[in-house]
């Protein structure tokens, strides 16, 4: 069954609306009442879609979108196939921002199931199941536990006191939610485990920047965990921009680490406490990140690499490596680096100026 998302689209809207809403103008000679219905990344749009990009490290993808229409940069918009057409703005990603609260004008705001209890009539505050929830055989509902409209749990699964399970959320068979944790815009998979304060579906952090001001750009993704993954308390685990935020089977994930949007971890990964992973970074099956690892955004470290503890990764890394430091950089020439610096200090012919 597809599921039907999380975010009620509006529209379609024709390319002047969406031109006039996100303040781009249009290129060339395209059909100012070209209809668009919906905001996809490049490799998923098609006839219909509005994409956008301001990275060149995506013009390979803009080159063979089916988009209909794509926001662009000036300097881009050669590079933009014929057959779409263009909005031409300075600002791409802000455009973007407009687009996405002009499709979906709810999306700024998550969906849980507070709204549904402000407006019910229900007297017992250690009840709330909204009516519209499917509970399979065996489920427990601890105390103080919210499930919101649509919701639907499976077989053997436990939602402990105080847990919130939001509008449309799929959790599958034995799994456990802990206490205070919170679950939204999320499907789930089978024997997964959150811990207590686990945060999981809330938005990126998704910012157009300027001097105007910071527009906030509306997260209309979703967090995808598959089976027999674990996530230690306090972890956050945000949704994605457009695509979903996708966390592999048998993933295991220690207490207090960050996961940014459209981050996707490949299966049987290990990612040890206070790790932050920034957005749209990908990490191939049984990777091993240390405590305290830094991932910038929209890198990938390849299938079965290992970064030490504290390092800090600022660009891509191949399978199987072995990585540490600030940068990181292979383990070799890390040791090389400290034995090296550990000799200089060691050496007490070198006259070092300490005023």
């Amino acid at each position: 069954m597809k599921h039907p998302g999380f975010f009620e689209r509006a529209g379609p809207f024709s390319l002047r609306a969406v031109a006039d809403a996100t303040g781009s103008e249009i290129g060339g000679s395209a059909d100012p009442n070209l209809k668009l219905k919906n905001v996809l990344p490049l490799d998923d749009a098609g006839e219909g879609d509005l994409s956008f990009t301001d990275n060149p490290k995506y013009l390979p993808l803009l080159a063979e979108t089916a988009a209909s229409a794509c926001i662009i940069a000036p300097k881009y918009v050669r590079r933009v196939p014929k057959e779409t057409a263009s909005l031409v703005m300075a600002d791409p990603y802000r455009g973007f921002a407009k687009a996405l609260t002009l499709f979906y004008p709810d999306s700024l705001r998550s969906k849980t199931a507070s709204a549904w209890l402000k407006d019910t009539a229900t007297t017992d505050r250690l009840c709330h199941i909204h009516p519209s929830a499917v509970l399979e055989p065996d489920v427990v509902i601890e105390p103080g536990a919210i499930v919101g409209p649509e919701a639907h749990i499976g077989r053997g699964t436990t939602i402990a006191a105080s847990a919130v399970i939001g509008y449309r959320v799929h959790i599958g068979r034995d799994c456990y939610v802990g206490p205070n944790a919170s679950v939204t815009h999320a499907l789930i998979g089978n024997r997964v485990g959150l811990h207590a304060g686990v945060a999981v579906g809330q938005d990126g952090f998704g910012f157009a920047m300027g001097k105007q001001g910071h527009a906030k750009v509306p997260q209309i993704g979703r967090v995808v965990i598959q089976d027999d993954v674990e996530i230690g308390a306090n972890s956050t685990v945000d949704r994605g921009a457009l695509r979903d935020t996708m966390i592999g089977e048998g993933t295991k994930i220690d207490n207090l680490v960050q996961i940014g949007h459209n981050v996707v971890i490949g299966r049987h990964c290990i990612i040890v406490a206070q790790t932050g992973i920034s957005g749209s970074s990908e990490l191939g099956d049984l990777v091993a990140l240390g405590g305290q690892v830094g991932v910038i955004g929209h890198v990938k470290i390849g299938a079965g690499a290992q970064i030490a503890a504290t390092s800090n990764v600022r660009g891509d890394v191949p399978a199987g490596a072995r990585w540490g430091g600030t940068p990181a950089k292979p383990v070799r020439l890390w040791f090389r680096e400290l034995t090296v610096l550990r000799q200089l200090a060691e050496n007490k012919d070198l006259k070092v100026n300490e005023g």
